[in-house]
């Protein structure tokens, strides 16, 4: 079973930029698109940019479109979010998800997402 392991969250100051990565064991990449997800306190877990399995195709909410960028390194099993200009409304819990064999990548619906990480905390405040 793919296992994926968020990292890179914390504390950052507003404008401020961290990148999270997002690691596979047990099983290469390369067979899935991977997208990143958050969950603000009270709200639902929503879709904000994921990135197909040869890394061709990258889709973004228009809430981190321009500030956020996605990259995966599939020798390295690994998967990458920076994220630049950050506001205090980008505090969240962050996950990353893999969704097996398919062609492009999509942020919804999250139920075809196959595997998922435990998420890591990004808290943007000064």
């Amino acid at each position: 079973q793919l296992q994926l392991v968020e990292s890179g969250g914390g504390l950052v100051q507003p404008g401020g930029s961290l990148r999270l990565s997002c690691a596979a064991s047990r099983f290469n990449l390369d067979n899935y698109a991977i997208g990143w997800f958050r969950q603000a306190p009270g709200k639902e877990r929503e879709g904000i940019s994921c990135i197909s399995r040869d890394g061709g195709t990258t889709n973004y909410a228009a809430t981190v479109k321009g500030r956020f960028t996605m990259s995966r390194d599939n020798a390295k099993r690994t998967v990458y979010l920076q994220m630049n200009s950050l506001a205090p409304e980008d505090t969240a819990v962050y996950y990353c998800a893999a969704e097996f064999w398919v062609v492009g990548c999509r942020l919804t619906p999250l139920d075809t997402y196959d595997y998922w990480g435990q998420g890591t905390q990004v808290t943007v405040s000064s």
